[in-house]
């Protein structure tokens, strides 16, 4: 395994990290605690849920991933080993069987205190707010459209956030789904009122999903504010099962097809143009776009994801593949003529 620091912090995680939107819906909690098992074995240190998992979002799976990881946690006696991100579900209609109360300080505080008592520990490492309060482009959106009914309120955000930290029950902050303008006023209000600074962001990227190199790539490097990189395999269309027929019964898309940013003809197209790169240079398919994306100066840790053993395996092995620059001429080749097909 390959390891860094959370930015500005003295922690080390692996370079990939277990995702866990499988746990409680399509995995069982046994499989799940084989996966969480396996990964560690391999050096894994470093697993992300949300409050909002399993996903599909719905009331009566709500929360089970965060229950199945603090029985492995317990299970185990692995706390200490494992650095645990999770995050608050926000507001809008797919969460509001949570709560609908947005990031206010009494929905912090109940969601830490939930995250905490299902997780069976007494620390969050990385609290997430899991996408923006105020209507901005995310999940695909291109067109803008600004939402005049927001009022400002990353310095409320964060003055909660530090009251918690100094409780000692989350140890550090982090975003997720925001784009340059939120994270920078979230480094701004934290420079200019002492307050806990975002160090991580958690978004979309994958060869199908290249949008963060546009301008966050370099808001997180030259900010020190690292990626959390999700979808790296495309909701398994760069592992090549669909291109090939052999996605099983029980496969995210067979089971949600209303998940569809990754299943259009321009995304299919580049995928099959990846999938011959991929062939030509004797690696699957799965293991070229997860080497792809772990490698990239940006990215803290990879998160992957699988609902089996073996595609487990496979993910992990690509920690050992650096791409060469031949392989990313060809892949950037691609990328010029079908950029961005996923958004």
């Amino acid at each position: 395994m390959k390891y860094t620091t959370l930015p500005n912090t003295n922690i080390k995680v692996s370079k990939l990290c277990l995702g866990s939107m499988t746990y409680g819906c399509q995995n069982s909690e046994d499989e799940a605690h084989a996966q969480l098992d396996y990964a560690f074995e391999q050096g894994i240190n470093f697993i992300d849920t949300a409050e909002i998992y399993p996903s599909p979002a719905m009331a009566e799976t709500q929360g089970r991933a965060e229950k199945i990881i603090g029985t492995w946690l317990k299970k185990t006696g692995n706390r200490e080993n494992v650095v645990v991100a999770t995050k608050i579900a926000g507001t809008g209609d797919y969460t509001a069987h949570i709560r609908t109360t947005g990031f206010s300080k009494s929905s912090i505080h109940d969601a830490v205190n939930s995250e905490l008592k299902r997780l069976q520990t007494d620390y969050i490492d990385i609290f997430q707010l899991h996408w923006p309060e105020r209507n901005t482009n995310r999940f695909g959106i291109r067109n803008f459209n600004l939402d005049l009914n927001w009022k400002d309120n990353f310095y409320e955000i964060l003055y909660n956030l530090d009251e918690i930290i100094k409780s000692g029950k989350i140890r550090f902050a982090g975003i997720s789904n925001e784009n340059s303008w939120g994270t920078m006023r979230y480094l701004q209000e934290s420079k200019n009122n002492n307050l806990p600074r975002m160090i991580t962001i958690q978004n979309p990227y994958s060869l199908l999903n290249r949008v963060f190199d546009v301008d966050l790539a370099e808001v997180s490097l030259r900010e020190n504010i690292g990626l959390l990189a999700y979808s790296p395999m495309a909701f398994g269309v760069l592992s090549g099962k669909y291109i090939n027929g052999q996605a099983g019964y029980n496969s995210r898309l067979k089971l949600f097809p209303s998940f569809s940013r990754y299943s259009s003809e321009k995304c299919t197209e580049a995928a099959l143009q990846y999938l011959k790169i991929a062939k030509d240079n004797n690696m699957t398919l799965a293991q070229m776009s997860l080497a792809f994306v772990t490698q990239q100066p940006f990215v803290t840790s990879n998160i992957i994801g699988a609902t089996n053993l073996e595609q487990l395996k496979e993910n992990i092995d690509s920690i050992h593949i650096s791409l060469n620059e031949d392989v990313l001429e060809q892949i950037n080749k691609v990328h010029a003529v079908i950029p961005n097909p996923a958004t």
